[in-house]
């Protein structure tokens, strides 16, 4: 057997799978028809699982709270015996279901898989989770990071998300007599949903599909398939541009359509892309970083975004779009605060990309333990004055980790997995799972 875990790496050859999200890109490889071993996952992803994949095993699944620490049974591929690595879930914030996994053990050492993440510094989840990963690391020190490092640059910078999502409520608000489109993707950023509903006292339209996700959620009862009870129609990104708006506005204003319940419409993009890059003040959070490419929209317009009373961070995109810095990934200062916090011995990103310049060693390898190790050269990156802007469609984002080299265990000869692995034990929580 080539290695004993893999970590949102769907490939032929491990013991045991985890997911850390049911985003596409860690989930490349993974289908229905999955049956290559045992695939562990948080309470939440479970639950969304088999609508997202219907004719999947769910007796693969192996299904982790978050906080306890839990002992797998593993079969060493060079020595044939039994190994056991302790594994943690941690709150990664970035969307429903999606968790941190912190592995230990003497032949894996000390190892923290971030997936994406989000933890801001004025949040009390965050600062939960925080609590519960420096309670399971104890005095033991993370050998090997791997880390979401979507936003590793100095130039991107983005307020925390009730600060946008407050600026997103004020907009609509602003537009009484317009109908509102937010583009989303089909998993995340529910919590901003969720605000604008409760703030305005009002429902929003989702796809039927989304529908079922929120009621799996427990957040039913704020959302609607009947267009006719809302103005605010949460929308998929694919179909979410200027073109779009453009046509709605244009309809709004024929008399044959006004039957038809069509009003004039503004769009919100809520996304850490376009990326911001940091004014002079820290309060200060210009989109300059996109200047770029929204000077090639015809009409389209920049604002400087302010943190003060009355102001917003937004970008005018064409005469219709708002687009607001909110991310489900941390942004430079929360990486380099999270850095500061792990004092890792190695770091390694999980974001690989052609056109972006993310490596975090470049600028956060300094932060690191001393005695760091690393476990590839560090690459010397091109000076840039600003950083590139956006990500095509081409971007490659490689989000894995396998242990594929372990070193021959001396534990005592226990019985041989000829397949599959078993949780012997939850070291804080006292319960016991088997995979026979």
């Amino acid at each position: 057997m080539e290695g004993m875990i893999s970590v949102d790496e769907w490939k032929e050859g491990s013991q045991l799978y985890f997911l850390t999200h049911l985003h596409s890109d860690h989930m490349k490889g993974l289908s229905s028809n999955w049956n290559k071993g045992p695939l562990v996952c948080s309470p939440i992803t479970a639950k969304l699982f088999p609508y997202k994949f219907t004719d999947f095993d769910l007796s693969l699944l192996r299904v982790l709270e978050i906080g306890p620490t839990y002992s797998f049974s593993l079969l060493s591929p060079f020595s044939q015996l039994e190994t056991e690595v302790q594994v943690t879930l941690i709150d990664a914030d970035h969307c429903p279901g999606s968790v941190m996994y912190l592995f230990r053990g003497d032949k894996f050492k000390c190892r923290l898989y971030t997936g994406d993440f989000r933890w801001e510094a004025t949040s009390e989840r965050a600062l939960l989770a925080k609590t519960k990963l420096l309670n399971a690391l104890g005095n033991d020190t993370i050998d090997y990071l791997y880390m979401d490092n979507t936003y590793c640059n100095p130039l991107y910078s983005f307020p925390p998300r009730e600060v946008i999502a407050q600026q997103v409520i004020d907009i609509i608000a602003s537009h009484p007599e317009h109908d509102v489109i937010i583009a989303v993707n089909t998993l995340g950023k529910e919590d901003l949903l969720l605000r604008i509903s409760r703030a305005l006292n009002i429902k929003i339209w989702v796809r039927p599909e989304r529908l079922q996700t929120m009621r799996l959620l427990g957040f039913g009862d704020i959302f609607t398939t009947n267009r006719s009870l809302t103005r605010v129609r949460a929308v998929p990104m694919y179909s979410f541009g200027i073109k779009t708006l453009e046509e709605l506005n244009v309809l709004s204003t024929l008399e044959d359509y006004k039957a038809l319940l069509i009003r004039p419409t503004i769009g919100i993009l809520p996304s850490g892309l376009p990326w911001l890059m940091r004014g002079s003040n820290e309060n200060d959070y210009s989109c300059g970083s996109d200047k770029s490419n929204i000077a090639a929209v015809p009409g389209a317009q920049v604002h400087k975004c302010k943190q003060v009373e009355g102001s917003s961070s937004f970008t005018k995109i064409g005469r219709y779009i708002y687009s607001l810095p909110y991310s489900d990934h941390s942004c430079f200062d929360e990486l380099q605060e999270f850095i500061k916090l792990v004092q890792p011995l190695s770091l390694k990103g999980i974001v690989l990309s052609e056109h972006c310049n993310v490596d975090p060693c470049h600028y956060l390898g300094h932060l690191c333990k001393p005695d760091q190790v690393t476990e590839q050269p560090r690459k010397k990156l091109p000076r840039k004055d600003k950083p590139v802007v956006g990500c095509s469609k081409s971007f490659k984002r490689k989000k894995y980790m396998k242990f594929c080299k372990v070193r021959r265990s001396r534990v005592s000869l226990l019985r041989r997995l000829r397949c599959g692995a078993k949780i012997t034990e939850s070291v804080t929580a006292g319960c016991s799972i088997s995979d026979s």
